[in-house]
């Protein structure tokens, strides 16, 4: 008696029959995970890029896809995060005189990146302060075909200055990641830092009088009220980027970047924001505010414990 051998056409057709199935089978699991938002690597896919009111602040210099809030580190501290990396043309500037900031926002394979996300109102946010926390500027450069953006700058005084890059990459899968770059600029010059004004709830810039209620925490989200008075009363605030107000964070020392938006609407005639400090230390803050089509700046020194 010999054993019966199936003939090789059967055992191909089999073969096929199987792959078939199975590639069906894949299919499904990975249809299922898109039609839930997500990628098979994992990147949440959103068709716009928005930020629900009271949640916690928008940092776009956190590991993307994460919560923002509940101690998360600042963003800025590196000219590098997220398969993503700053490159500057220039990073030195005579100091006073008004020059061109150029750079690239390039991928791990070192190719200028084209596609980004308008997030309150522009495709990119660059922020320039020096490392004593003076001379702030919320800046938005444009962008070349290439990739290069640009935009004017002036370094009032020497010293070393830093530059965040704030901005959400589109992927072509439509996943969007957040990131903030930072890197050095440097003004050649007797460089003479300046102390770091007290704490102060209140403020004066512009004819303006602008205080706040709230007590920033570490790792705790807690809201901050900002009101902002005229000579003869409050002031007839105007949307600013999409916004009543911007504030920008700076952490004393590392210069860790936070960037919180407000709630979309006034409340009680004032601009809600919604704040978690990573840690204990000095902080610095910066409003951006609008009147009459005129931009100001208020700034704050806060001692989080």
């Amino acid at each position: 008696m010999t054993d019966q051998q199936p003939d090789r056409s059967t055992l191909r057709l089999a073969l096929i029959v199987g792959g078939l199935v199975l590639a069906v089978l894949l299919g499904f699991g990975l249809g299922r995970m898109n039609a839930d938002g997500v990628s098979a690597s994992g990147s949440t896919l959103a068709a716009d890029h928005t930020h629900p009111p009271g949640t916690a602040p928008h940092d776009h210099g956190t590991t993307a896809g994460t919560d923002q809030g509940g101690g998360t580190e600042p963003g800025g501290l590196s000219v590098s995060s997220a398969g993503y990396t700053l490159t500057p043309v220039a990073t030195e500037f005579p100091a006073g005189r008004p020059g061109q900031f150029r750079f690239q926002v390039r991928d791990v394979q070192r190719r200028p990146v084209t596609r980004f996300a308008v997030v309150h109102d522009k495709p990119l946010h660059l922020i320039v302060v020096r490392r004593d926390l003076t001379g702030y500027q919320h800046l938005h450069p444009t962008m070349a075909a290439d990739g290069t953006w640009s935009v004017p700058l002036t370094l009032a005084q020497p010293g070393v200055w830093r530059a965040y890059a704030d901005f959400t990459v589109v992927a072509d899968s439509g996943a969007q990641t957040a990131v903030t770059l930072g890197t050095d600029l440097v003004a050649p010059g007797g460089y003479q830092p300046r102390v770091l004004p007290a704490p102060a709830t209140s403020t004066a810039v512009d004819g303006f009088t602008v205080g706040y209620q709230g007590s920033p925490q570490s790792g705790v989200t807690v809201p901050l009220t900002f009101r902002i008075d005229a000579a003869g009363g409050p002031a007839r605030l105007e949307r600013y980027l999409g916004a009543y107000g911007h504030l920008v964070a700076l952490r004393e020392g590392d210069l860790g970047y936070l960037h919180v938006h407000p709630e979309p609407e006034l409340v009680d005639g004032q601009v809600k924001f919604w704040l978690a400090t990573p840690s204990p230390g000095r902080y610095r803050l910066y409003l951006d505010f609008q009147v009459a089509g005129a931009v100001h700046t208020a700034e704050f020194t806060v001692t989080v414990p």
